[in-house]
Order: C-alpha cells, then structure tokens, then sequence
C-alpha cells in the first residue's frame, strides 16, 4: 500500500513538468532551407506560406486546357448511344473521368490564384464560347474539331462512329500536346510545381490514349478491309 501510494505522489507531483515541457503553439519554429552552401534560417512564427510567380502563359495555358478538355468530354458523351465498341466505351469513360478530373483542378488552380475560370456553353458543337471567352480564342487552339466535325460525329453510329471519334480524339490531343509543348517553350512560364506536374502528367497520359488510339484505329480499318 506504502508503495502505491509513493507512486501516485510521484506521478502527480511529475505531471506539472510533463505538462511544461510540451510545446508552446504560440512559439512554433518556422526554418526556412538555405540554398546550397548557405545556412539556413529561423522565421518567425507569423510566416505564411505564399504561391509561387506565374507568368500570363501559365494562366492562358490552364483557360486554354479547360474549354480543350471540354470539348473532350462532349465528344466521349456521344459514345454510349453511337457504338457498342466496347474498347472504345471503355477508352472513352477513362478519358471523360481523367479529363474531368483535370478540369477540376485547373478550375481550382485559376481561383485560388484571382484569375478568370472559362465556362463553356453545353452541348454547342466546337465549343461556343460565353461572353468572358471569345470563339476565335477557342479556334486558335490546336486540335480543336470544327462545327462540322462535331456535327459529322452526332449524325453516325456504328463503325462509322468509331473511326470519325478515334481520329478526331487523335486530332485533339496532339493539340494538347502542342499546347503543353508552347507552354514549356515560353520564358519563365511551367515553374509553379503544381502546373508542372500537372502539364506533365497530362502530357505523358495522351501520349499513350495516341498509341492505344491508333492501333485502335488501324485495327477498325483492316477490319473494314476484310
């Protein structure tokens, strides 16, 4: 009983220190890396942390890719009532969600940095523009289908359909690409890391729905051969 009770004493009379020895929120240390060779150094614990620079590439890039990627999703919605080509329904649902997804995040990216999010006018073949984005912005960007295009691809089914998508998907991520590819050609724009990341992923991804997407589409035409 003696040494219970000396153990509880002990432990009542340490938790004051214990309690001391946590630290205090108010006084957190902030160290900010030096560059190579250079110390390194203690801010105060107001810091806050701040976006990187961007440059008017940056924010063209992400408007542009936005209504690009929209076009996307219109065109891969036209798959479940025009083919019963499963590859292609499959190919077409990973491409609206990954494309969806993106623009998403492009839309998150723009707000959080003040700048203007493009909205696109529904179920308007080659993407019409509202008032804050104008059409011959939207022409301008490379891959972009025409109208007529558009249009060609609502009135087909079947085979048909199958080929005027693959080849206009084609068109329009090599447009992407280029897209990408005149970003990280422009001085001083694709330095924020999460646009980089970004550009880079999105790159690298519709590299590889090309390849799947051209074999797919050589395989529609020796089928149409035989």
């Amino acid at each position: 009983m003696r040494a219970l009770l000396g153990a509880i004493v002990s432990a009542v009379s340490f938790c004051p220190v214990a309690r001391a020895q946590q630290p205090d929120p108010a006084k957190t240390v902030v160290v900010q890396p030096g560059a190579p060779g250079a110390p390194s150094r203690t801010l105060p614990s107001s810091t806050r942390a701040i976006l990187p620079p961007r440059s008017p590439a940056d924010v063209e890039f992400m408007q542009g890719m936005i209504l690009h990627h929209a076009q996307a999703v219109e065109m891969t919605a036209m798959i479940p009532s025009h083919t019963q080509n499963e590859e292609l329904r499959s190919l077409g649902a990973r491409i609206s969600s990954s494309q969806s997804d993106e623009i998403n995040f492009m839309t998150r990216w723009l707000a959080a940095r003040g700048e203007s999010v493009p909205k696109a006018m529904p179920k308007m073949p080659a993407m019409h523009m509202s008032h804050d984005t104008s059409h011959e912005t939207t022409a301008r960007m490379p891959g972009m289908l025409t109208a007529q295009q558009m249009e060609a691809l609502q009135k087909v089914k079947g085979a048909e359909f199958d080929r005027l998508l693959l080849g206009g998907m084609i068109q329009h991520h090599n447009g992407a690409l280029t897209m990408a590819k005149k970003l990280f050609d422009t001085a001083g724009a694709g330095q924020d890391a999460e646009l980089f990341n970004f550009a880079t992923d999105a790159d690298n991804a519709q590299r590889a729905e090309i390849r799947i997407m051209e074999t797919m589409l050589k395989n529609e035409t020796l089928e149409e051969k035989r």
